[in-house]
């Protein structure tokens, strides 16, 4: 690991440099030992001369020129060869030269190249490679090179193209924002006008009811009351309602409506009586047993005539002919809870009823919007509202919170 961490970031000059080295090396060690070689045959030639001519005195002599001979021998031998090794190194060495130098002009040619291809859209000449292989490398990398521009040159045309898009969206859009501008401040203005008609109204229609029934109970008190004059009171009656829901709703967001201590079984009482005649006429009678106690509970009047309203007025127009509707008023711990109970068609979805513009029976007149104003109050109240539906009874179901408790 360690050796492969030494050359791992090595280039082509170190390496280079290195190889060389190396061979230097391998080259003395081998003219080394040939060196060593030929001294060894050179001292064993001299001893067995020595021992041959070692009785014949006279050839001393002769003895040493032979050595002399064989030491001038040797000599040149050891310089041939250093020579030759010599020469056999640099010529190694300049054909080493020679092809490092063509590699590393190809390689860096592939560098300049790769430098300049993040700028410039160059091509390489294949003329300038001399390696076979680079010259290969070289078609794939001109051929990448080629490939990259083209694809360069569609992105420049697809954002060319989305710029165009984008400028005529945005304009389209600010075009449509204006358009839209003028249809809210014409929504704005309508709406407006619309309260302030629906204002003025609620408030004019306000005068001629009471006159109506304030005649008809002048006329009662002179004159028996006959069927004909109980369905005008009736329906005036009706459209007193109806007028105490929109009054409520014009001035909701405008009065504060503040609360007081109200009995509630008296304030049910009056409105039982209030709507007993319309009731009568839709053949539906109120089956209400007072309870022995007071409840008394700090509400604003108001509202609570919205829900006690509400629900008779939906019980009477949504029970069946000739049934009877069941008002309650029952303690149940800390709460008075007000029922109305009567047997009318099945409620598919309890919670829909609350709902604005909800109707499940599609052939009754009305907008739906008394049970969703219903609703309203008792979220702003924290007041329990529960509807049960079966095939005997529907019942909606009221905890108040009882003062005192």
């Amino acid at each position: 690991m360690k050796i492969k961490s030494l050359f791992q970031n090595i280039t082509i000059k170190q390496a280079n440099v290195f190889t060389i080295l190396v061979l230097f090396l391998f080259t003395m060690i081998f003219v080394g030992l040939l060196v060593e070689d030929i001294y060894k045959d050179y001292e064993n030639t001299i001893v067995q001369s020595s021992s041959m001519n070692f009785e014949n005195i006279n050839s001393n002599e002769l003895l040493q020129e032979k050595q002399q001979k064989l030491k001038s021998v040797l000599i040149k031998s050891v310089l041939a060869i250093v020579t030759l090794s010599f020469i056999i190194f640099a010529i190694f060495l300049g054909l080493n030269n020679l092809f490092n130098k063509l590699l590393q002009r190809d390689t860096q040619t592939f560098l300049d190249f790769f430098k300049k291809a993040v700028d410039k859209e160059e091509a390489i000449n294949s003329n300038a490679i001399f390696f076979q292989d680079f010259k290969i490398m070289v078609g794939y990398a001109n051929e990448m090179v080629r490939k990259i521009n083209e694809q360069k040159n569609i992105l420049q045309e697809l954002n060319l193209s989305l710029e165009e898009r984008v400028k005529k969206k945005t304009a389209d859009l600010l075009q449509i924002n204006e358009t839209l501008q003028e249809e809210k401040t014409f929504s704005q203005d309508l709406l407006k006008a619309q309260k302030e008609f629906l204002r003025y109204t609620v408030h004019e229609t306000n005068t001629p009811l009471s006159v109506i029934l304030t005649s008809i109970e002048l006329y009662v008190m002179k004159h028996p009351k006959d069927r004909q004059l109980s369905k005008i009171e009736a329906a005036v009656k009706n459209i007193f309602s109806i007028y105490d829901d929109l009054s409520y709703l014009v001035k909701k967001d405008q009065v504060e409506y503040k609360k007081s201590v109200i009995n509630f079984k008296n304030f049910l009482n009056s409105r039982i009586d209030f709507f007993s005649e319309v009731a009568e006429l839709s053949r539906i009678y109120f089956d209400y047993k007072e309870p022995n106690e007071e409840f008394h509970i700090y509400f604003n009047e108001t509202k609570l005539q919205r829900i006690v309203d509400n629900t008779l007025t939906n019980a009477i127009k949504y029970t069946l002919p000739n049934e009877v509707v069941h008002v309650k008023l029952i303690k149940v711990g800390t709460y008075v809870e007000f029922l109305v109970s009567s047997k009318s068609k099945i409620i598919q979805d309890t919670q829909k009823v609350f709902e604005a513009y909800y109707r499940e029976e599609k052939s009754r007149d009305g907008f739906g919007l008394g049970l969703r104003l219903v609703k309203s109050i008792c979220e702003e109240e924290s007041v329990e509202v529960d509807v049960a539906s079966n095939d005997s009874l529907t019942t909606f179901s009221y905890k108040f919170k009882v003062m005192g408790e």
